[in-house]
């Protein structure tokens, strides 16, 4: 039990964000790669986990992308763990955060920017929804992201014994919906496909397979009251509904707490 509590407890210490992992640079500067930093490897990274994928990338892999051996990539990382630590607050700076302080009855709108952006990033980068819950995500961009859903949250007005109750219930909606439609457009990729053409085969395939199946039924009603939307639009469509199903949820919650 002791040596289970001790790797637990080193797991938890080894954020390349924390004090022990700080950026290095200490050495003497003729030991340092030439034209190498931490910006520009941490974007490589981000560029190869989007053109390859998460399985796929490696140090030696990134190595050759930046046209360097794999030791000057470790002279400024420890690990693999720490490039993909820094690549996942990246991608998180490119939500633009909403102003969750000056205007705190506008809220819904807070919530609605905040999803949005989140879900964009999930869809960008399929390879984020598998690390976001392997680190602490306590980098810059994250803690401003979570900092601006704390605020939003608050800014309902919900007691506070309920505040993290409507965090889970629309972020964690957000990361399940965004991950889902960030792998469905990666896999159209990988077919080599749109979204269309692989939802087309897709839905005659299973239509072949389950001809006799209650589901069918229902899901033509369905797809009949989606009318021609395309596929994007389906996306789009189900999750605005979602979400204001998620903001009715909270308007519920503060008519029982006036």
């Amino acid at each position: 039990m002791a040596k289970a509590a001790g790797r637990t407890k080193n797991a938890a210490k080894t954020s390349v964000w924390l004090q022990d992992k700080a950026p290095r640079g200490g050495g003497r500067k003729v030991d340092q790669p030439s034209g190498l930093d931490r910006d520009r490897i941490t974007q490589a990274t981000v560029r190869l986990l989007d053109a390859e994928g998460l399985d796929k990338f490696s140090m030696r892999r990134l190595a050759g992308e930046l046209n360097v051996t794999a030791m000057s990539v470790y002279w400024y990382v420890d690990t693999k763990d720490d490039l993909l630590e820094l690549a996942l607050d990246a991608v998180c700076g490119e939500m633009r955060l909403p102003d969750t302080e000056t205007s705190p009855k506008e809220w819904r709108d807070q919530l609605r920017a905040l999803a949005d952006e989140y879900r964009a990033a999930l869809i960008r980068h399929p390879w984020v929804s598998p690390l976001v819950g392997r680190f602490l995500n306590i980098g810059p961009n994250w803690l401003a992201f979570a900092l601006a859903i704390q605020n939003a949250v608050r800014n309902t007005g919900l007691p506070a014994y309920t505040q993290n109750g409507a965090i889970s219930a629309v972020f964690q909606f957000v990361y399940g919906f965004g991950t889902i439609e960030g792998h469905f457009r990666a896999r159209c990729a990988e077919a080599g496909m749109s979204q269309e053409a692989y939802y087309r085969e897709a839905v005659g395939t299973v239509r072949d397979e389950l001809a006799t199946h209650g589901l069918l039924e229902s899901a033509d009603e369905l797809m009949a009251a989606r009318a021609g939307d395309t596929v994007e639009e389906m996306w789009a469509r189900d999750f605005t509904i979602a979400l204001d199903l998620m903001i009715a949820g909270i308007e519920s919650l503060l008519a029982k707490n006036p």
